[in-house]
């Protein structure tokens, strides 16, 4: 499932194949990615108009036309491909807009649990995205301690929940854990100062590396670099790993580094 770094890496793409490009066309080719608007209304309202820029919250996705913003969410399997438009379409391309320069932008998606809003303006987009929490990435500590303390929630939960901290996944929460030394299932209000502090250090300095890489990165020595192992043990201690369900979700975690906060 695209997190925040992967979400970033399509930021990227965007702006290096469509920014200051004019939209020639719009080809809606599964109107089931699009939500609140038409395959026509899309094509209408940015045929003609130019990519100005870009902007990322959490696992959002806004691109600037000096219109109508384009928001873009990528579910578990979304992805912007840019592409030649003489490029052979991929069977799971839903939606692809031919810029200026004979370049394609693709949203490309298989299983199609998300998609593509239109939104009329700044204040239309911010609406869409009221409901989420602050950015992983731009988050400051007093800000990402606050959102910790105040819910009662088991920490992994929290640190996934787009409400409290918009853009960490389940592999960036549970490799931040892991970094930390924290159980997933301790409480989030139940954690000392010291531990919150931590937590922010390591997903602070997790971000970064996995931004750079433009994914979560499924490094040796990293914990998601082990967690689909037949027989996983932890790259730091060597202990075997568990796994886990909270909230629906596996968890991968180490009974040996991580232990309860303090």
């Amino acid at each position: 499932m695209p997190e925040l770094p992967d979400v970033e890496g399509f930021r990227k793409v965007l702006e290096s194949c469509a920014r200051g490009r004019v939209v020639r066309r719009v080809d809606v080719r599964d109107a089931g990615v699009l939500h609140a608007v038409s395959a026509r209304r899309l094509s209408e309202a940015l045929e003609g108009r130019r990519f100005t820029g870009t902007q990322r919250h959490g696992k959002w996705l806004l691109a600037r036309t000096g219109g109508p913003l384009l928001a873009l969410h990528f579910g578990m399997t979304g992805r912007l491909v840019c592409s030649d438009a003489e490029d052979a379409l991929d069977a799971h391309d839903r939606v692809v807009f031919t810029v200026t320069g004979g370049r394609q932008l693709r949203f490309r998606d298989q299983r199609k649990l998300q998609g593509l809003w239109l939104c009329e303006d700044a204040d239309a987009a911010a609406r869409l995205l009221e409901g989420q929490g602050p950015d992983a990435l731009a988050v400051d500590r007093e800000e990402f301690e606050a959102a910790l303390a105040s819910r009662r929630g088991k920490v992994k939960t929290v640190l996934t929940d787009q409400s409290a901290l918009a853009g960490l996944g389940n592999l960036l929460a549970d490799e931040v854990l892991w970094r930390a030394g924290l159980p997933p299932t301790v409480r989030a209000s139940d954690l000392g100062s010291p531990d919150r502090r931590r937590l922010y250090t390591h997903m602070r300095r997790t971000l970064r590396s996995a931004v750079t890489a433009g994914c979560v990165p499924p490094r040796d020595t990293w914990l998601t670099g082990h967690r689909d192992d037949p027989d996983p043990t932890c790259p730091r201690c060597g202990t075997h790993l568990r796994r886990t369900r909270l909230s629906g979700r596996t968890t991968v975690w180490c009974p040996g580094c991580q232990q309860a906060g303090t």
